[in-house]
């Protein structure tokens, strides 16, 4: 579903998208209380949710979405760069946040990315959500959030999720099958509480398994077990 207050880019979107024989458009709604109104009619897996529009906006319809039984995966684009669009969105619940400038490829790899129940930030929105840890800008101390129950590997593929690895390069990184590193995800997705990476990312940073600023060392970095 795609949501946008302007009729030409809210057709645009839907162009891109809709061409994939993978993808079918389901409907199309003008701001953020229509969005919802019809997604509890369509049941869209993914929705392209635009920020500012007229009445309710993006990021409080997203919510609303979000708080749905088997909710949607929401998807934001916008044209700002602003921090607190990105902050806002992610905690309302949205999957991923990209920029409308982004390639049309850009877009579709996105849609397929959230549906698949992953994750999706535009590269420039991931540096600055790290920068924002470095900054103090950005606080997130969810309770009940530890790591105390993660396995080792676990910890590394977290670890590797937070520096933007996809499941491939996670694999490829620490010599595993990329249907392994799918089900270290979903065990420690649930050990921490995170719906998605998104989450997990931001429990990375938050309890300071990962560190802002340099890149930590990946999990390719580490001396393997047994070796000095």
């Amino acid at each position: 579903m795609v949501v946008d207050d302007q009729v030409m880019v809210r057709a645009g979107l839907a162009a891109i998208v809709g061409s994939q024989p993978d993808i079918e458009v389901v409907g199309e709604a003008g701001d953020g209380a229509a969005a919802v109104t019809l997604a509890e009619q369509v049941r869209p897996d993914v929705i392209l949710m635009d920020v500012r529009m007229p009445g309710v906006d993006g990021l409080t319809a997203t919510a609303r979405l979000t708080a749905m039984p088997d909710p949607p995966r929401v998807l934001v684009l916008t044209t700002f760069h602003q921090d607190a669009y990105v902050f806002q969105a992610l905690r309302a619940g949205a999957s991923g946040f990209l920029l409308k400038d982004a390639e049309p490829a850009d877009l579709v790899t996105a849609v397929r990315t959230v549906a698949a129940g992953d994750a999706m930030l535009g590269p420039q929105v991931t540096r600055r959500l790290i920068d924002a840890f470095a900054t103090g800008t950005l606080s997130v101390a969810e309770a009940g959030h530890r790591l105390d129950a993660l396995t080792p590997r676990e910890r590394d593929v977290l670890v590797a999720i937070a520096q933007g690895l996809s499941n491939a390069e996670i694999g490829a990184a620490l010599g595993i099958g990329v249907g392994t590193v799918k089900a270290h995800v979903n065990a420690l997705l649930g050990k921490i509480g995170a719906r998605d990476r998104v989450q997990a990312t931001i429990v990375a940073y938050d309890t300071g398994l990962v560190s802002p600023g340099p890149r930590s060392p990946g999990p390719e970095a580490r001396t393997p077990p047994g070796r000095a």
